[in-house]
């Protein structure tokens, strides 16, 4: 049996909703062989990020060849990652072994608001990373760091996307579940702009969202999909997950990644 490989490089999230743990978790779901690359060990929970203890560049570096050398994944998700020296080690790496189908999630704060990334590093992520990307999937917050502009409306959202993908030369999925536009999203690729529309699902436990979403992208990608059938199947998974109301935690708990999972071990 042949299946489709995806590799996350990310941080872990003890408590199982996101990072990592949530990476796996989507991308099982979501058909492909999943892979991970730490970039950190978190302690943290529904409720916040405790203490953060990164791994080494050398370390970080072991991981990536020990991967590739291998079984050399059909598309990569980057989550987090919080420095500048660790983001230089996965972009040569990545460059090295010319990586497809590179989804950037640019984690900078987590759902309970913890800063995950260091100031220095959002500015090595853009010169480094982004440009050996197919999509960085920012929410508006994010998006607004990596523009240099203020969004407060839907031409903002188009003006901002645009400025991103035609300084870094990827396409840009700028997700607007920020108040601003409900949860439509906006995909800019080669220029043209395709809105993806979406129903605002009323459930506070959100923890993990954007990591499945751009996990969920790589997998079809990784699959063969096109840009715009993975995102638009990421975004029916990630309805479907949230839409199972699971109820975990003391803050904004995770979704259930595994609602559609019907084995006879599952039961």
């Amino acid at each position: 049996m042949k299946l489709k490989t995806a590799l996350t490089i990310a941080g872990s999230d003890c408590s199982g909703g996101a990072g990592i743990q949530a990476d796996i978790k989507t991308m099982t779901m979501n058909g492909v062989y999943a892979m991970s690359v730490i970039t950190a060990l978190t302690a943290q929970n529904t409720t916040g990020v405790r203490s953060i203890q990164e791994a080494t560049p050398e370390f970080l570096a072991d991981q990536l060849d020990a991967v590739f050398e291998d079984i050399f994944p059909d598309a990569v998700k980057i989550g987090m990652v919080s420095s500048s020296q660790l983001i230089e080690v996965i972009a040569q790496k990545l460059k090295f072994y010319n990586a497809k189908n590179v989804v950037v999630d640019p984690v900078m704060v987590a759902t309970s608001g913890s800063s995950l990334m260091q100031s220095d590093a959002v500015l090595t992520l853009v010169k480094k990373l982004l440009p050996v990307a197919i999509l960085v999937t920012p929410n508006i917050p994010e998006a607004q760091v990596l523009a240099g502009m203020h969004i407060a409306t839907k031409q903002n959202i188009m003006d901002c996307a645009k400025k991103i993908g035609d300084d870094f030369g990827c396409a840009v999925l700028l997700k607007g579940g920020h108040s601003i536009n409900d949860a439509n999203d906006l995909l800019y690729a080669n220029g043209v702009f395709t809105w993806f529309e979406g129903k605002r699902i009323d459930n506070a436990n959100t923890h993990g969202t954007g990591c499945t979403l751009s996990s969920a992208i790589a997998s079809n990608l990784a699959k063969g999909l096109s840009l715009e059938q993975s995102v638009q199947k990421a975004k029916e998974y990630i309805s479907g997950a949230l839409s199972a109301m699971l109820d975990l935690g003391k803050g904004s708990g995770p979704m259930n990644h595994a609602f559609d999972l019907n084995s006879q071990f599952s039961k």
